[in-house]
């Protein structure tokens, strides 16, 4: 029998070494495929090869489909695929009652068991009682499947994911041709391999068909789309994409000096391979070098890039003053990651905010600018781009982890349709000394966005000092002067608030217009916001939703905003940092709902909290 669905939401799970990833990834492409859209949440271990069969050691990768336009990879799982007792034990509590579970028998032994605590078979008891649960030999069936190829016997059980994923493919009706052909093309050096991998995911697919286990196949129908050309795409790799395509519309050559890091060192490693677009990579050997060498491309007149997580923040903050200081432009790309020092490096976290606004000494005002969702990572880097190079400023792009690892379908842009960015280098004199003689003055400002002018070295005619001591307005001679340190200090303030100019008013989503409480969140709180809410409007509830990109400089109409609600609600995954920000800058009193659990935030628990609110307010207004 087949049955149609709307959405799901499947969680494979695994020790690290069980290729919960791979699996996971081959499941999201052939989705893609069908037009569904996706978006997914990888979840694994710190550690290289955490111990077997623990609970630190489980990894992760749970995949949202659907016929309609999603914004999150789901919360509640309706499907477990459950490699080993620990990958059930730490998955268990998430998934919906009533949900499946996939369960290989061949690992629930005493020994794993005893490495997690259970005293007892969860699967010979009640512990699974409310839960559909499927029990398989996964393990036994793959290499039954795979005894012709030689494999060793820890080889051949190795197999098991993809036995897994052939039949979670017959199960939701997943294409198989291109997992074949990307198993043939990542295996090709090892015939023995591939040839095993692809007869465990047929044997799943198989067994899928003939078994009579399952008494439904579901059916999950392609989402409306814009028409266009699409590809599955990852916050990091995005982010590259729009840092390259933000570097050619200005005509300049990208460089980005970085040293490896998790969550961002996908960055580095997708732009390390576009030699052939003209990019330059340097991995340095250590984030204070990494950012220099980014100073100095742009010095050179390339557009320099650095990328980083929050304890690289910190390393890098002189020289991001120094990039203040020199004006020059300069993109940092600050993947969160959960703290403090090294914190949970896997793990996903907002806190990096304040240390963004302010962590570098003195006066060193940069623009702040936060991405939504993983394809929003292009738009934003792309605008980081553009503002560093009009403003001849430092800019901070704020991803994290959750929108890092995540993949989501993105429609790939026509690059003619973006609009150029107009580098604007100086290409002679621009003023006159005391004798009136013509001469080239590097901190002669532009009158509109206050940016000096951008002198490529060895330029005949425009030499001139840079360094890290304060500038005299205009020549850009050393000075010690009170009253110029005071006008060099208020001017490069005054230019970071002029780019308010380039920013769109903050638009607030309220389809009833009547709305009494807005929810307001940055960055990848986007999705956690709009899911509950739409969760909590078809309740008959009226709630408003506005995000902001923009956090430093703020949209112009923020203040007027929030005045309009009786209450304000803060998502976001720290302990208030933007409600903190929104108090002080709007002297509007906001809620702060902050989580710092290492994952995005509850849709379930954000609906049912919305729901209390909106429910005590009403109550309130009755009585």
């Amino acid at each position: 029998m087949s049955q149609q669905l709307d959405r799901v939401v499947i969680r494979f799970a695994g020790d690290s070494g069980d290729g919960m990833q791979l699996t996971g990834d081959r499941f999201t492409a052939e989705s893609a495929t069908l037009g569904n859209d996706i978006a997914t949440l990888p979840n694994f271990p710190a550690e290289i090869r955490a111990p077997q069969g623990t609970l630190p050691g489980v990894s992760s990768f749970q995949l949202h489909f659907a016929n309609f336009d999603i914004v999150t990879p789901g919360d509640v799982p309706d499907v477990l695929v459950a490699m080993n007792p620990a990958a059930l034990k730490a998955n268990l509590r998430d998934l919906r009652q009533g949900g499946v579970i996939i369960v290989d028998t061949a690992e629930f032994t005493k020994r794993n068991l005893a490495k997690i605590g259970w005293l007892h078979n969860p699967l010979d008891d009640d512990t699974l009682a409310g839960y559909r649960v499927h029990k398989i030999d996964l393990t036994g069936l793959a290499q039954g499947a795979v005894a012709e190829f030689g494999l060793t016997r820890k080889d051949a059980s190795r197999t098991k994911n993809m036995l897994a994923l052939g039949l979670l493919s017959w199960l939701y009706s997943r294409p198989t041709e291109g997992t074949e052909k990307f198993l043939a093309e990542k295996f090709a050096s090892k015939p023995a391999i591939r040839d095993a991998n692809i007869a465990a995911f047929r044997a799943g697919y198989a067994f899928g068909e003939t078994t009579e286990t399952f008494e439904v196949r579901y059916h999950v129908p392609a989402a409306p789309m814009p028409q266009g050309v699409y590809r599955q795409v990852s916050g990091n790799v995005a982010t590259a994409y729009g840092l390259m395509a933000g570097a050619h519309k200005a005509g300049l050559q990208l460089f980005l000096g970085s040293y490896p890091i998790t969550p961002a060192s996908d960055i580095l490693h997708e732009l390390s391979r576009r030699k052939d677009v003209g990019v330059m990579t340097f991995q340095a050997e250590d984030e204070i070098a990494g950012v220099g060498a980014a100073v100095g491309a742009s010095f050179a007149g390339a557009l320099g890039v650095t990328t980083t997580s929050g304890p690289g923040m910190a390393l890098k903050a002189e020289t991001i003053g120094l990039a203040v200081m020199t004006e020059l432009p300069l993109v940092i790309v600050n993947v969160q990651r959960s703290g403090p020092s090294t914190g949970m490096p896997t793990k996903t976290e907002q806190a990096d905010l304040l240390q963004a606004l302010y962590g570098r000494n003195g006066e060193s005002p940069v623009p702040v600018i936060a991405a939504k969702s993983s394809t929003d990572c292009f738009d934003t880097a792309l605008e980081a781009c553009r503002i560093a190079v009009k403003y001849r400023t430092p800019v901070i792009m704020l991803s994290d982890g959750y929108l890092a690892n995540g993949a989501e379908p993105w429609k790939i842009p026509n690059l003619d349709e973006i609009e150029p960015i107009e580098p604007g280098f100086a290409t002679g004199p621009n003023g006159l000394d005391e004798k009136g003689n013509p001469v080239f003055l590097p901190f002669q400002r532009d009158p509109e966005t206050l940016a000096r002018e951008w002198a490529i070295p060895g330029t005949p005619g425009l030499e001139h000092r840079i360094g890290g001591i304060e500038k005299a307005d205009g020549t850009g001679n050393v000075s010690y002067d009170p009253e110029n340190h005071e006008k060099m200090t208020k001017l490069r303030h005054a230019k970071i608030k002029g780019i308010a100019r380039d920013i769109p008013d903050l638009e607030v989503e309220d389809p009833s217009g009547e709305a009494e409480i807005l929810v307001i969140g940055w960055g990848s709180t986007y999705g956690p916001i709009a899911a509950a809410s739409r969760r909590v409007r078809k309740t008959g509830r009226k709630v408003a939703t506005a995000h902001l990109r923009h956090l430093n400089p703020m949209p112009a109409n923020l203040g007027d905003v929030l005045r309009r609600y009786k209450k304000i609600i803060v998502p976001e995954m720290n302990l208030g940092q933007l409600a903190a920000l929104l108090r002080a800058r709007t002297l509007v009193d906001v809620e702060g709902y902050g989580r710092v659990r290492g994952l995005p935030i509850s849709i379930v628990e954000l609906e049912a909290d919305l729901i209390a609110e909106l429910d005590a307010l009403a109550s309130k207004e009755l009585s």
